[in-house]
Parts: structure tokens; sequence; C-alpha cells
């Protein structure tokens, strides 16, 4: 009987035809069942009958649960809700107690310092008005919220439940031509989009790392969501009997948040098409088992790698911002400061995407922490409108214990129910703050990316302005 290497399936069956021929029925079928036992023997050394273990039935059953595509979605929101939820009444508190802290009683305090030493009035407003003012307002509203949710964050990290929302976002994501593993950064970014973008190292491909980072803008960060609830609240709630009030405020937030999440789809679809053309890698989801969180390093990744670090890059880059304030608020041109001039200059700008040119410097001279804006509109406003009897003077930012208060504030600066809303749309869109610029260039380390970062968003949040501003005036709300 002659040996042939056989190559092809066609080849095979002819061989076998042949062998049977050959050495004859009873042999062939011999080896058959040989072959079978052999297979059956690996078979048991491989494969598990037993019953599972209680914790891998619940794994997998609650894997069931929440990657359903039932009630994947409607968990992940709630989740992610009460996260919020959680955040933003948790913050109340702190913040308030760091802003009485910090700006009630430290601030005169220091002033009070200044003049026993003699210090000019111009110094002593530029350094404890302007830059000290600043960097309180910054750790009062960014640090409590930064506190908690990261913590939060990262025990749902630790328990394993956000790896099962990057596994469910993972087809969306794709079709935009992104990484699964974007759902991850972009939650992130809820908390601060500049500790998101260090997140994105767990990108590999470089195109899709650049994607989650020019994307990550459009998650609404904790720095804008003072201003997204303060607009709604005045604006959208006070449109209902005051019962329903609440619930129409939380509405009007969540859509904003939800229209952050169609514009983070929609951009990083047309840059896949274009400058970041290509495919989305595939990628291997390990959905880890379901493990109780280890509390000690939670709370040093959350508080020390992500907090700290980023409230750190925040007051470094809100001291110059404060001086800034002080100082257009202070210096007279003309019989005028300079404030009133630049607003007058932005006007028909602002007027034209139906917001104002306050908003507009407040938003330029904010660019350090979008923490400050609300305390330089109001500011602004009283500076450029001669409101008496509020605030602490010119360039001293503030805020009111009240929404009544600051309602009516706004309302003597000529606001309307558009400038509410395209606040609203404009705070969720314009370009990054200047901590998340700056930890785009780190991490690029490329001016492009990072201008890119900045022009980007920015040129929508006009483009949406404007062609709402034309709608509202439209239907009569402008």
């Amino acid at each position: 009987m002659k040996a042939h290497k056989p190559s092809t399936t066609e080849e095979l069956i002819k061989t076998a035809q042949a062998l049977r021929w050959e050495v004859g029925t009873e042999l062939h079928d011999a080896a058959i069942e040989s072959m079978y036992r052999e297979a059956a023997r690996i078979a048991q050394r491989v494969v598990s009958t037993k019953t599972a273990e209680p914790a891998a039935r619940f794994d997998r059953t609650l894997d069931r649960l929440l990657t359903s595509r039932l009630f994947g979605f409607p968990i992940m929101f709630l989740m992610l809700g009460v996260v919020f939820w959680i955040t933003i009444e948790g913050a109340n508190v702190p913040s308030g107690f760091l802003s009485q802290l910090l700006v009630d009683t430290v601030h005169p305090a220091l002033k009070e310092i200044g003049v026993s030493v003699g210090l000019p009035w111009w110094l002593n407003g530029f350094l404890f008005d302007g830059m000290y003012l600043a960097m309180a307002w910054v750790v009062s509203v960014m640090l409590p919220p930064m506190a908690i949710f990261f913590p939060l964050f990262t025990l749902l990290e630790d328990f394993g439940y956000l790896p099962r929302v990057a596994f469910n976002l993972d087809a969306l994501f794709r079709r935009a031509g992104a990484h699964g593993k974007q759902a991850l950064t972009m939650a992130m970014g809820y908390g601060c989009n500049a500790a998101a973008i260090v997140s994105t190292r767990i990108i590999d491909s470089p195109r899709e790392r650049i994607l989650a980072i020019l994307t990550n803008n459009f998650s609404l960060c904790n720095g804008r969501w003072p201003t997204q609830i303060l607009m709604a609240t005045i604006f959208i709630g006070a449109l209902v009997p005051p019962h329903l009030a609440g619930a129409v405020s939380a509405i009007a937030v969540v859509s904003v948040v939800l229209i952050g999440i169609v514009f983070t789809f929609l951009v990083s679809w047309g840059l896949s098409q274009t400058i970041l053309k290509g495919e989305a890698s595939m990628f291997s989801l390990e959905l880890p088992p379901y493990r109780p969180p280890r509390l000690w390093q939670t709370l040093y990744t959350s508080v020390i790698d992500r907090t700290l670090i980023v409230l750190w890059r925040a007051v470094v880059w809100a001291l110059p911002a404060g001086a800034v304030i002080w100082l257009v608020s202070n210096i007279h041109v003309g019989g005028q400061n300079l404030a009133h001039h630049i607003v007058e200059a932005l006007d028909p700008v602002g007027i034209l995407i139906g917001l104002n040119g306050v908003i507009l410097l407040a938003y330029i001279i904010a660019i350090p922490a979008n923490e400050i804006v609300i305390p330089t509109i109001l500011m602004l406003t009283v500076l450029v409108t001669g409101i008496t009897d509020v605030g602490s003077g010119a360039g001293v930012m503030f805020e009111l214990e009240t929404e009544s208060a600051t309602a009516a504030i706004l309302h003597a600066g000529g606001w309307t129910l558009l400038t509410g809303i395209n606040l609203m749309l404009f705070s969720l869109l314009h370009n990054p703050c200047s901590t998340t610029l700056y930890t785009i260039y780190k991490e690029t380390g490329s001016a492009k990316w990072t201008w890119l970062s900045a022009l980007l968003p920015l040129s929508l949040a006009f483009i949406v302005c404007f062609f709402t501003a034309q709608i509202g005036r439209l239907v009569g709300i402008g």
C-alpha cells in the first residue's frame, strides 16, 4: 500500500475510499471508532459538565439582565442618572460650606489684612477680589462634585459594571467609526473632561483615541452642571405650575445631556469619514467577573489620581482668569471700563446667536474654568446695566442665595427664554476649558489636535445657537 499525503478535502475523501477498499471495511470501521473514543476522552478532560458554581450562575444571570437588548439601556441610563443625582444633591451642602468659608469668611479677612499692611487699593483688589476669588469659586464649585462623582464612578468600575456599559454601546460606536471603549471615556467626561482625556489611554488605536479626545467635550462636565440647572430652573421650570417646575427642569437638563450624546455620535461619524477616515477596529471585550469594590484603592484612585490632580490644574488656570476679570472691570478708557467696551463690541454677535455680549465675554474670561461662568455673568450684568446695591463692586464675582434674585438680575439685563435655552446649548457645545485643552496637548503632543479640539465644538456652538435663535424668534420666544 502506497503512502500519500492528501492536501485537499477531495483528496481526503479519495484517500479514505482507497483505504477502505485496500484494508477492508472492518479495519476502516475500527479506525473510525478509535477516533471517536479519542475525541470523547479529550472532551471529558476539557469540558466540564458539572453544575455551575453559585457565583458563576449569579454572574451569568446578571449579565443577561445588564446586557440584554430590552433592559440593558434603561438600566444603564437609570444607573448613570442615580450617580448624577447623588453627585448633584450630595455636593450642595459641602459646596455651600466651602463657599461660605472661602468666599464669605476668608475673602473679607484677606482684604482686611491687605488694608492693614498698607497694600494699595488696586493691588488689594487685584490679588483678593480677582485672583483669590476666582480660585475660591473654582474650589467650592468643583471639588465637592468631583469628590463624589469619581468615587462612585470608580466603584462601578471595580464592581465590573462599566465594561458592560462599553459592551452595550459598542455597536453604536462602531457604526460611528469609533471604538467601543469610548463609552467609558464618555461617561468619565460627565465628572471632568480633563480626567476623561487621560482615560482615553485605554484605547489602543491612535485614530480612535483621537476621536474620543475630540468628542469628549460633548459630555457635560461637573463645571457646567450649575449653569444648566440654573437656566432650566429660571427659564424653563418657570413655564409650568410650581409643583411641576422641578420635574420639567430636570427633563430639560437630561435633554441637553442626550443632545450631547447625539453630537458625540454624529461628530465621531463625520470625523471618521473625513480627516480621521478609517474603519472601527475590532476588539475583544472581556467582561470581568463581578466583585466587591476595593475601598482604599477606590479612594486613592478617585481622590489622588483624578480629583486632586485635576483640581490643582484648574486652580492654576483660574488665578490668571480672576486677574483678567478684575482688570477689565477696573481699567477705564474714555470714561468706561474695558468690560463695558468689550460687551458693546460683542453684543451684535451675541444677539445674532440668541445670547448677548455679557455671555460671550464671560465665556472668554472663563476659559480656564466653567465654574466661574455664572458669577462672572452676574458681575458683568450688574456692571454694564448700572444696577446698584447688588454685589461687592467692579470685578468682584458673586452669586445670590435665591434663584428669584438671580432671575431678576438676568431679566434686567434683557434675558429671555431664548437666551436661557441658547445658553444651555452653548454651555454644552462650546470649547473645552483650558485645563482640558492643556491635558489634550499633553496627551497628544500635537498643537493641531489641541486647536481642533477647541475650534470644532466652538464652531458647532455658534452654528446651533444661530439656527435655534432664528427658530425661536419665528415662534416668538426671542
